[in-house]
């Protein structure tokens, strides 16, 4: 059982490459990235440490590029879901009974891995199956699931070195125990840090896992799957398996070995899950954890007294980085009317310096979204702007979908602090502004907080110091991330952990020790030295 005599300390973020021109890991990317694109990938299963291949295969071609294949993975069927459930729980006992010393060598040796010999495969693979820029790779498969490998080691040494005090003649501790039964992680296309983190937060506790990830981001999930099993996984620890949502929700969530759920996805099917769950509670041996970071409607807030080029910055790269397909992109935004022309006219202007193309080309900015049913969405609000008298399409507005699934950045003004583009969440490359009176802070304060169900990251700029206060204090229960002077993304674990509550999940933190907590459960054993012999107590005796 863990002992928590490993002590890891915190290591520092892992440094983020600059792939300028003439750099080294330039070259070394764009050398990964032709041969990833020379040769057709057949992506196997991981159940039991075995690949398995069905032969019932599903293309995957990068999103801005989609008459490429890549090479295609083999989905399974209910067959393979149980055979995972079988796999992990087989694997289970010697998994949970292993040194903690030595179960945290293989994360940490994975780290190094992706640091060093695999950091291009990682990101080419990301770039290429999830049309991502080299910086939002490197910040992404490279940077983040290092540190969260690196960080969670460093956080459970901590956890486990947290012990009960003991009064005399008696010994207390704290064994922190794995869920008894298996724990199924569902991972989405964004980010490849999460698909890597959501199975492997869960297992560096000691826990079994079924990975489910989004066919979107299979490319680079099977890549780190490789590369944790030249870690030193054992097999049936993480069992990696292609197949239907709502097949793996059956079958797992019908399982009386269910024991919890790492989630990433959007709110729908996260409160599907959880309603499944509840139906099925009667079923399980224990009651499940359920950790799930769903969707967003994140704001930027501009006090009349912010600085307008911080403004227009943090709404650039907040709504438009990864096309805005980032769970934190700002997407709404609110301007006082004293700055709102200077602002309008230098955002419109910075977007027409964005380029827009394959992840190949560096020069590019903008990439494509993540599929046609995306593109296809998020053009619909598009063209429901263009028709409405509230909204009026300040830039961008274009979209294509003849060479990949490309939409110009795009910012719709609207004179309704209501209207769909401010409420509802649309996932892409799509920023509303709403020009207030500048004059009537609080009261857009109120707007702010009410207008959405979600609350997962928002910002305010402002050099005024007593309107930052006042906003960090009426919106405080707006943002499970809130952003001063910056851009509402970015999260960098250990320093911002990440997570948001009301409708945007249960706000577990990720990068963080509280996430590592949901994944334990906590034995206290007492131990007597000099044990009692007769029942009675002092008061009991005669005076």
């Amino acid at each position: 059982m863990n002992t928590g005599y490993f002590q890891y300390a915190a290591p520092a973020n892992e440094p983020v490459l600059s792939y300028a021109p003439g750099s080294p890991e330039r070259a070394a990317l764009k050398k990964q990235l032709a041969a990833f694109k020379a040769e057709v990938a057949d992506i196997p299963m991981y159940i039991g440490g075995k690949e398995v291949r069905t032969g019932n295969t599903v293309d995957l071609r990068p999103p801005h590029e989609i008459r490429h294949k890549l090479g295609h993975f083999h989905q399974g069927d209910a067959t393979h879901v149980k055979a995972a459930i079988a796999a992990a729980l087989e694997a289970r006992e010697k998994w949970a009974n292993m040194d903690w010393e030595t179960r945290a060598g293989i994360f940490l040796r994975a780290a190094d891995l992706i640091a060093t010999k695999y950091r291009f495969h990682m990101n080419a693979a990301t770039m290429l199956g999830q049309s991502k820029n080299p910086y939002q790779a490197e910040i992404d498969s490279a940077c983040e699931l290092i540190d969260f490998l690196r960080y969670n080691v460093h956080f459970l040494s901590e956890i486990y070195r947290q012990q009960p005090v003991s009064a005399p003649l008696t010994h207390n501790r704290v064994e922190y125990r794995p869920l008894e039964g298996f724990v199924l992680a569902v991972t989405p296309f964004n980010f490849s840090a999460i698909a890597g983190n959501l199975p492997t937060s869960a297992a560096m506790c000691g826990n079994v896992v079924v990975w489910k990830p989004a066919n979107t981001q299979v490319f680079a999930a099977s890549m780190f799957m490789k590369i944790m099993i030249e870690a030193g996984l054992p097999e049936g620890v993480i069992n990696l398996v292609y197949a239907g949502g709502p097949l793996i929700g059956d079958i797992c969530f019908a399982d009386p070995h269910f024991a919890g759920i790492h989630f990433t996805g959007s709110t729908g099917v996260f409160q599907t899950m959880w309603k499944t769950i509840g139906e099925n509670i009667h079923k399980y041996k224990t009651y499940p954890r359920i950790v799930g970071e769903t969707g967003g409607k994140d704001f930027v807030l501009i006090h009349k007294s912010a600085d307008v080029d911080i403004s227009v910055t943090a709404l650039a790269r907040g709504a438009f980085e990864y096309q805005g397909q980032k769970c934190s992109a700002a997407s709404r935004a609110y301007i006082p009317n004293n700055l709102a022309d200077q602002i309008k006219s230098k955002l419109v202007a910075a977007l027409q310096t964005m380029k827009m193309g394959t992840t190949e080309d560096f020069s590019n900015f903008i990439n494509a979204v993540i599929d046609e049913r995306s593109f296809d969405k998020i053009a619909q609000y598009i063209e429901n702007a263009k028709k409405d008298p509230k909204a009026k399409i300040i830039a961008g507005g274009n979209y294509n979908k003849t060479e990949g699934y490309f939409i110009e950045p795009t910012v719709i003004e609207t004179t309704d602090p209501n209207y769909v583009t401010m409420c509802e969440e649309i996932f892409g490359p799509v920023l509303t502004i709403y020009v207030y009176d500048g004059e009537k802070f609080e009261d857009i304060l109120h707007t702010v907080d009410s207008t959405s169900e979600y609350a997962l990251t928002g910002a305010i700029i402002a050099q005024d110091r007593y309107a930052v206060e006042l906003a960090t204090r009426k919106l405080v229960n707006a943002a499970g991330n809130f952003y001063i002077n910056d851009k509402p993304t970015g999260a960098v674990v250990g320093q911002q952990p990440f997570g948001g509550a009301r409708a945007s999940g249960t706000n577990d933190k990720a990068g963080s020790m509280l996430n590592l907590y949901r994944w334990l459960s906590a034995r206290s054993i007492k131990e007597t030295f000099v044990p009692a012999t007769d029942y009675r107590y002092p008061f009991l005796n005669e005076a």
